[in-house]
């Protein structure tokens, strides 16, 4: 039996990525860094050289030292006391990389918060996680006095590239009250208000 068959959700809890929970992050995202060395960076550096540049040790202290300095990058999902899942959730300015893809260019000039990647555990895959991340998500916004959260998720009638795959599908989004705003190609780009 595999742990998510197990699983329930009120056992379920998050915690924002902070020092206290920094070993439950890299619990979760293993040597590897969740996906060959991003360390959940790709859309934090402006650069794609950059990025390639600092794939896996450099990119988990990076992200460490983000840690370090106060700044909470995103939540971590509970299974008890297990982490089992990420969502990067902040303010969109902390992602420059959005900006170097012209399809996740800002839309206008409102303050978002943007999720950028979700990642779960693979043995609590399709069990209800990645929902129970996104409310989370919005719980954390709303607790940090956040309005608007945005989101860039897969849409499986266009793309699926991997690193699109990584932020969500958007029937998932749809489900938890976000809404699609603008889609400039295959891609949507979701909203949802937390007021």
């Amino acid at each position: 039996m595999t742990d998510s068959q197990n699983f329930s959700k009120t056992n379920y809890s998050y915690k924002p990525l902070t020092e206290s929970t920094w070993d439950d992050f890299t619990l979760l995202f293993g040597e590897r860094g969740a996906s060959s060395g991003c360390w959940c960076m790709w859309w934090r550096t402006a650069d794609k050289k950059e990025f390639e540049n600092n794939k896996g040790n450099k990119n988990k202290e990076t992200i460490r030292q983000l840690v370090l300095a106060g700044g909470v990058p995103g939540i971590i999902g509970y299974d008890k006391m297990k982490p089992i899942g990420w969502c990067s959730v902040a303010p969109r300015e902390q992602f420059p990389g959005l900006d170097r893809t012209r399809r996740l260019q800002k839309i206008d000039d409102q303050p978002v918060w943007s999720i950028v990647c979700l990642f779960v555990d693979k043995t609590y895959r399709r069990s209800g996680v990645t929902e129970l991340l996104l409310l989370s998500a919005i719980e954390h916004v709303k607790n940090n006095d956040g309005k608007i959260i945005e989101a860039y998720p897969a849409d499986p009638k266009g793309e699926t590239i991997a690193a699109f795959i990584n932020a969500g599908f958007r029937s998932t989004y749809s489900r938890v009250g976000f809404q699609e705003v603008l889609r400039r190609g295959s891609r949507p780009i979701m909203r949802l208000q937390t007021n």
